[in-house]
């Protein structure tokens, strides 16, 4: 779940909702191999300005220099767009060369087990991606023959990293008399208690159905602050039985709810969107922003204060993945070119652009970074994946699932809901999809 979801959006001149005019526009007659006079299709939903944004601009310059005979046809689209619609697109006759997909069972899973995409081991192999793709960063690049991750067929490529944490607004810190961030959960709830006394609402967030993401990142960032790695990694992987009403869960949907009551995530909630968080953060009305490193360039460029950054006060581990993935649909007419253009963005001049501008390249060279606090972001990247605690995002077991924790997201923000409720369906969604997902 965009990067990104961030980075999920942008202007969109081509969206996969519009299927008759998109699907139109995609396809090519040529053999895949036979790049000469080729159009060239590449859908992806990252906004322009973001460092990935930025990172595929170069890629385009270069892979047009290196296929000066090919037409490039390099199209803006939405997250949710291909989430939604992504099994129709790749199921018709013309289709895109190359694609950006959302990484998970729910997502990248069903579109590699109906054979919508096509397998890349051989590629990785001949070509060595999966000497820059490694570790935790690897998980959700495989899949197997059911669409369950971690093992299998190689099926997508990432080449950047994610991870959240709260953006925070020193001004605002300042005022309320906050001089240091603090190390633990208790200390980050005092922490909160002095914004609120001056006034001020602690965490900008959000929970629309359509993209209001922020409240699922707070949820999960602190189910996972409790969580070990193997009970992530079971409810992740599909692994042993989850339990629900037991911790982490339990302990950190009550902790949720009471941060809900308390007003650290602020009110009417259920209307906003993860860009009105991402607004009411940049224009002062808040003293942090839970968000991926999506946002870190637009904060550079947009925030009229100082700020920062910090992870979750103690936190056993830290929501976190690698970011989208590149895949080939398995009707691609240019695959060759396809795997070209993943060869693209996984080199070292788009990594570079990446990494400066606040991303988080999965193969760039940190010492190219100058400026500190771009270079800090990275770092603590660079930490938590040696460190294994990387606890991945929590709508990628199952399908379906993104859409049923938004929903309840939503409820439990209006206060409709209460821990839990939410919980008991949570569990009886989680248990019918992994039903479905493992023979």
């Amino acid at each position: 779940m965009r990067s990104t979801r961030r980075l999920r959006t942008g202007v969109v001149a081509v969206t996969v909702l519009g299927l008759s005019g998109f699907l139109a526009a995609c396809g090519g007659d040529s053999e895949a191999g036979d790049n000469s006079g080729d159009t060239f299709t590449i859908v992806q939903y990252e906004d322009p300005t973001t460092a990935q944004g930025q990172g595929w601009a170069k890629a385009v310059e270069i892979f047009k220099e290196d296929h000066p005979d090919v037409t490039v046809d390099f199209q803006q689209t939405s997250f949710d767009a291909v989430r939604q619609n992504a099994k129709i697109l790749l199921a018709g006759n013309d289709v895109p060369d190359v694609i950006e997909f959302n990484k998970g069972n729910a997502d990248g899973g069903q579109l590699a087990a109906q054979g919508l995409l096509e397998p890349l081991t051989d590629e990785v192999s001949e070509r060595g991606w999966d000497e820059k793709v490694t570790g935790p960063m690897a998980a959700f690049a495989r899949y197997d023959e059911n669409g369950n991750a971690g093992e299998g067929e190689w099926y997508g490529i990432p080449n950047f990293g994610e991870y959240v944490m709260f953006y925070y607004n020193k001004d605002v810190f300042e005022k309320a008399g906050i001089t240091e961030i603090p190390t633990d959960l208790d200390g980050f709830e005092a922490m909160m208690d002095k914004l609120l006394a001056q006034g001020v609402t602690p965490i900008s967030s959000s929970a629309s159905t359509s993209q209001g993401f922020n409240q699922m990142w707070v949820w999960y960032s602190l189910v996972s602050a409790l969580a070990d790695r193997d009970q992530i990694d079971d409810f992740m992987f599909l692994r042993d039985d989850v339990d629900f009403s037991a911790d982490p869960w339990a302990e950190g949907t009550e902790t949720f709810a009471q941060w809900i009551d308390k007003g650290y995530v602020g009110k009417n909630l259920g209307g906003l969107s993860y860009e009105q968080a991402t607004v009411n953060f940049l224009r002062g009305n808040t003293a942090m922003l839970i968000w991926n490193n999506g946002e870190f360039a637009r904060i550079t460029k947009d925030a009229s204060f100082d700020w920062g950054t910090f992870t979750m006060p103690g936190a056993n581990l830290v929501m976190g993945s690698s970011g989208h993935l590149w895949g080939v649909p398995a009707k691609s007419d240019n695959k060759d070119l396809a795997y070209d253009w993943i060869e693209t963005t996984l080199s070292p001049e788009v990594q570079n652009v990446i990494g400066k501008n606040g991303g988080l390249p999965l193969a760039g060279d940190p010492s190219q970074i100058d400026d500190e606090r771009v270079r800090a972001l990275s770092e603590r990247f660079n930490e938590l994946v040696d460190q294994d605690a990387i606890s991945y995002y929590p709508d990628y077991p199952v399908p379906g699932f993104l859409d049923f924790i938004q929903s309840n997201m939503q409820a439990m923000s209006n206060q409709n809901e209460n821990a839990s409720e939410y919980l008991e369906k949570l569990q009886a969604f989680y248990d019918e999809g992994k039903e479905s997902q493992v023979p």
